[in-house]
């Protein structure tokens, strides 16, 4: 598959609270997304996920590195390139109350981007938002109501609605499921699965629920404390994953069936504060199989099977 998007190396420094040092929010990360795949990025909460899935829209400017859509380093563009690119790019915010505009109807929301693009003549956008609201399973008299009308699921249809509004080529979808009920959850990702064929769509798929990254991801991506640890196919890094945190956090998704649940992985302690990373792999202090290189020498990625996991001892748990 070709390559639709690429970050080389891409950082984001914030300054710490006490001005005198940094905080390494992303750091070093390096991936790449196929065209007509879904990618899943996972962690615990604060290990960078969002922010990075900001850099990658340049939502926020990265502290290093390059990110390039279909070779085109988005980074350089200027803003009036940046904005024609933004048609290719769109997403979908975790609070789906929070992301629209309670003074808007439904139809103004949706037709915002075709708006602002200057796409279309009028009546050929309201026509647009029809269809819009079809596609996302909502009623035609949905379009002029106001967002505090609906349910949760009901106003993240509609987030969709507006991100594929500019028939984008990717869709970053951050947390798009996890404010809602479990019972709406799987009609919201059978929806995005749906609108991922029929629209030809690549996906970016944030989230700390691995149960839901397993069903939705073609690859999956794990971060720790701003680094990517483990990388490589869903069924791989999930059904046989490599480095310990991955280990860990796979061992905390609940199975209903008896006779499949596993041992739990237990870490110790709290994620380190990132202001100040430990020496050494980050992970170590956490680690169940850390030995003394773990504290004096930060590992590389070691490659097997189509994956790669950033552990000096990868598959040895």
């Amino acid at each position: 598959m070709t390559a639709l998007l690429e970050a080389r190396g891409i950082s984001k420094f914030f300054p710490s609270r006490d001005g005198k040092g940094v905080v390494r929010a992303v750091n070093d990360v390096s991936l790449s997304l196929a065209t007509g795949e879904t990618l899943g990025i996972v962690g615990e909460s604060g290990c960078g996920k969002s922010t990075l899935a900001r850099m990658l829209m340049r939502l926020i400017e990265p502290s290093e590195g390059q990110v390039l859509f279909e070779d085109e380093d988005l980074v350089s563009l200027p803003k009036s390139a940046m904005r024609q690119r933004r048609r290719d790019i769109q997403i979908v915010f975790q609070d789906p109350y929070a992301s629209l505009d309670p003074r808007m109807t439904i139809a103004q929301i949706i037709a915002e981007p075709l708006d602002i693009h200057g796409i279309g003549a009028k009546a050929e956008r309201a026509a647009k938002v029809r269809e819009l609201i079809a596609l996302v399973g909502l009623d035609p008299s949905a379009a002029q109501r106001y967002p505090h009308e609906f349910s949760g699921g009901q106003r993240q249809r509609i987030g969709i609605a507006r991100a594929i509004a500019l028939e984008p080529k990717l869709v970053v979808l951050d947390e798009p499921v996890s404010a809602l009920d479990v019972s709406i959850q799987s009609q919201v990702l059978n929806l995005l699965d749906d609108l991922k064929t029929r629209l030809k769509l690549s996906y970016i798929f944030i989230s700390h629920d691995l149960s839901v990254v397993q069903h939705v991801s073609d690859r999956v991506a794990v971060m720790y404390l701003g680094r990517i640890v483990e990388e490589g196919p869903a069924d791989t890094v999930l059904g046989a994953p490599r480095h310990p945190y991955t280990q860990a956090l796979i061992s905390a998704i609940p199975e209903i069936d008896p006779t499949k649940r596993k041992a739990h992985v237990l870490l110790t302690g709290d994620p380190p504060n990132p202001e100040n990373i430990p020496q050494g792999c980050p992970f170590h202090p956490r680690c169940p199989i850390a030995q003394e290189l773990c504290r004096v020498e930060i590992p590389a990625f070691v490659t097997s099977g189509g994956s790669r996991a950033r552990c000096h001892f990868a598959g040895r748990a």
